[in-house]
């Protein structure tokens, strides 16, 4: 992003408190960004931001509850506050102990609840952000790699995630002739500390499947993200890419 005074701008990230996360977000402030950790986990959220100064990094927390437009727009006025908006990253999500059941097996609340999480707080925090962009700009929704393999007993993530692919083909749309790129990643079944409680069974099916069959690490995710925030890709809008070791291919 150019800028006269020098300021890279901002880069917020939700769910930035552990994980995929807090990988992000290190390597935008490690890419020159301020990064704000957008966490609903008071403890952990403010945790991440001062790991995150201590290795040098202009690093801020605010609190934020992405399924409470009240606590959106509390994130969008700090943000506001700390200067120039430049990249958001969707990442925060339900994911750590929502499958085992049969679709048919799903109580309504439990589907509503992640979907209110997953799929609508992506739209929620992009439409309170977005007047503080500049152009350009860019959009990032961690989406998974789940709702392009179909996998079994997780209907309702699998249903929210692929509202977030169909948000970020949506959203592209309409913002490419206003400089602003929105583009999905997919991860697959990483290594931290949401997928400690997926089933063993999984873990074995990703480690049969893959084309390279070690397990995925937060590590393996980033440079994508970071290629996507950056200016080389100003011409890349509306995909979705499957990060996942070549579990699934396209």
């Amino acid at each position: 992003m150019t800028d006269p005074s020098g300021d890279a701008g901002t880069v917020v990230v939700t769910g930035a408190g552990r994980g995929l996360g807090l990988a992000m977000a290190r390597r935008a402030g490690e890419d020159g960004f301020r990064v704000v950790v957008a966490e609903l986990d008071e403890e952990r959220g403010a945790r991440a931001a001062e790991e995150l100064r201590g290795e040098g990094l202009d690093a801020h927390f605010v609190r934020c509850d992405v399924a409470d437009p009240r606590s959106v727009e509390e994130l969008a006025d700090r943000v506001r506050e700390l200067g120039p908006l430049y990249g958001l990253v969707n990442n925060a999500a339900l994911a750590n102990g929502v499958g085992g059941k049969e679709f048919q097996d799903i109580d309504v609340e439990v589907w509503d609840r992640l979907m209110t999480v997953n799929a609508r707080s992506p739209w929620l925090v992009s439409k309170a952000l977005y007047p503080l962009f500049g152009a350009p700009g860019r959009i990032v929704n961690i989406a998974s790699d789940a709702a392009l393999y179909g996998s079994p007993r997780l209907a309702h993530y699998i249903a929210s995630k692929g509202a977030v692919i169909a948000l970020t083909r949506a959203m592209a749309r309409e913002l490419g002739d206003k400089g602003i790129t929105v583009n999905a990643v997919a991860p697959g079944l990483t290594e931290v500390e949401a997928t400690e409680t997926v089933p063993e069974e999984r873990h074995a099916l990703y480690a049969a499947n893959r084309a390279i069959s070690r397990a995925q690490q937060p590590d393996d995710l980033v440079g994508l993200v970071a290629f996507l925030l950056g200016e080389e890709s100003r011409y890349l809008t509306g995909q979705v890419i499957a990060v996942n070791g070549g579990f699934t291919m396209h």
